[in-house]
Formats: C-alpha cells, structure tokens, sequence
C-alpha cells in the first residue's frame, strides 16, 4: 500500500476558472478592434496608418522606459495593455492631427493615465481617454479639424500637416470636412444613418464604422471579455434620453438612432467604459455606470459647446466608479449585522 495522505485544500469560489490571464485579454481586445483599424486605414490613408503606428509605439516604448527596461518579453509591455492604450488613443484621434501631438498626448496617457496610480489595474481613468482629454484642451483647433474619408486611391496623401514640427502652428488646408454630430449641432443637417452604420464619414479614426465596432464588441462579449451590462446599458440610457428630447422637440432635437450611430459613442460604450479597472465590479453599479454616461452624453452634445461628449461623460463616470462600487457593494453571504446591547438603565 502507497502511503498517501490526504491534505483538506480550502479555496473560495468559483471552484471551475478557465486560465484567462491580462495579455489573453488585452489580445482578444486587439482582434476585436482589427477591423476598425483596418477601416480607417482604408478610409483615411497612411495618416491613419502613422498615427496608429505612432501611437502604439509610443506607449509601448514609454511603459518599456519606465518600469525597468530589460528584454521586452519579460517587460510589463510585453501584457499588450500598452499597445491597446496607443490603438485606442490613435482611433479617437482626427486622421490629419500632426504626429508629435500624437507622441505627446500617448506619453500623458502613459504617465498621467496609468503610471501615475501605480500601473495596470491601478488607474482611476481610462488612460487612452486621458491623453485624448489631454490633446483636446491643449490644441482644440487641432483635435476638432477633420478630413474627408477619400479610399484606397487616395492612400498617399496627407489628410492634414502629419509632419509639422514639434511645438508649432499645424497649417491645414481646404481639405476638410465637418463631422455629422457638428452638421447636426452648428448646421441643423442631419447624417444618412446607413453612412453612419457602415462607415465612410468624418470623423476620428474609430467613427469610420459602428458596424465593425459592435462586431469587435459582439465577440468580446462572446468570449466573455467584456461587461455585456455596459454598453447595453449606455446605447439603453442614450436611447431614451435622446428619444425624450426629440419627441418634445423634434425641429430641435435630433432622434435616438443619430445619437446611437454618430460621433465616438460606439466605440466608448464598448472599448472604453468597458475598461474593467476604472469600471463598477458590480451588476448593479455597471448599470449606474451606463446610466450616466448615456444621460452625460446627451446633455453635453445637446446643452453643451462641445458636439461631442462621450470622453467626459466616460471620464466623470470614472470618477465615480468607487463611490457606486462602494454603494452597490452586496453583503456577504450569512453575515449577520451584530445587535446593540441594550443600554442599561
């Protein structure tokens, strides 16, 4: 007879994990994302494909510098949550913004947007939308300057000043294009929903297509990568929101499907308010969390100077995140509140 002895082993549930670690993940959020970038490369040229470029080795390259160096397989870099933060920052950037902005702004979101707070699951703010806040309050005029998608045949050619140099005035030319949420805010057009829906507008690189992006979002949620509960929640909350001002207004409010389909909505509800770190852990705070980034969305295109708010809306929700984790945080199971003793008299 062997001698074997049994051991108890305590461990809490679930008892069946499958082996999903952070490079997995930040892996599968790339695939998902592939199409929209390949979108956007097709649309606006080799100024989308620099800036991508430009982005992602930027962060990379930042995050290798700052925690050690040594080989890179065996860096924090090598988790891909780098280069998802330089794809993600690229896709919310105009095609023609000069490429030291987009150095700059990669560096912010590196260093103000994750480093910062202590690293990766450390961060208060989503860091991609950080360095976009960043560059939108120190070059305004470059970050709402948008070129026209122009195909494949036009692959060559600049959408804007890509190569100004560091510190200096971009010079744009006649070459641009109003996006549809300033057509419909500052023009009172409004945008074919089916040129919305399948892409081939102005816009940032991540606009070209809401189809592609609930595509990347619709596998991310298949292979359980994703908070289901967040985008469903926000497309939710914006739907009635909007739906409310237009029905008490429709010569000044535009419907729902305009608020669903343009601007930078799709790609935040899905790739970016997604962000488990600086997202509610909780069933019922994710749908706070959606809630009011759906009615901050709609109250700052509709009431504010902006045409756009997805990125503040994401990151004033953020901001809350602790406070509706702590609130929605359920009890443990079979505790049991401790009776006050009664005062003696």
């Amino acid at each position: 007879m062997s001698n074997t002895t049994s051991r108890l082993v305590i461990a809490t549930p679930p008892f069946a994990k499958r082996s999903v670690n952070t490079p997995m993940i930040m892996r599968h959020v790339i695939y998902a994302l592939i199409p929209t970038v390949i979108a956007a490369v097709i649309y606006f040229g080799i100024s989308a494909l620099l800036l991508i470029v430009i982005c992602t080795a930027t962060c990379m390259l930042a995050e290798w510098l700052s925690t050690g160096r040594g080989p890179l397989f065996l860096s924090p870099v090598a988790d891909g949550s780098a280069a998802l933060t330089g794809i993600l920052l690229a896709l919310t950037l105009p095609p023609g913004l000069p490429l030291w902005m987009a150095v700059l702004g990669s560096l912010v979101a590196v260093f103000f947007g994750k480093l910062l707070f202590g690293g990766l699951g450390q961060n208060v703010f989503n860091p991609s939308l950080t360095g976009r806040a960043f560059l939108q309050a120190s070059f305004p005029v470059a970050l709402t300057t948008w070129a026209p998608p122009m195909g494949l045949r036009e692959f060559l050619v600049l959408r804007g000043d890509s190569f100004a140099l560091p510190f200096t005035r971009p010079v744009f030319d006649g070459l641009t294009a109003a996006t549809p949420l300033a057509k419909m805010k500052f023009e009172g057009q409004a945008t074919d929903w089916i040129s919305m829906f399948y892409g081939g507008i102005p816009g940032s690189l991540g606009e070209t297509s809401a189809l592609l992006l609930v595509l990347g979002g619709v596998y991310l949620a298949w292979r359980g990568f994703l908070n289901w509960r967040v985008p469903v929640g926000i497309f939710l909350s914006v739907a009635i929101f909007a739906s409310a001002l237009h029905y008490s207004d429709p010569s000044r409010f535009p419907d729902a499907l305009h608020h669903l389909l343009a601007g930078g909505l799709v790609l935040g509800a899905v790739f970016m308010a997604t962000d488990p770190v600086s997202s509610p852990l909780t069933p019922v705070g994710s749908w706070i969390f959606a809630a009011g980034i759906g009615l901050l969305v709609v109250l700052i295109r509709q009431f504010g100077g902006l045409p756009e708010g997805v990125m503040y809306a994401i990151l004033l929700m953020n901001a809350a995140t602790p406070l509706i984790d702590r609130l929605t945080q359920p009890g443990i199971y079979g505790a049991t509140k401790p009776v006050k003793e009664a005062s003696k008299s």
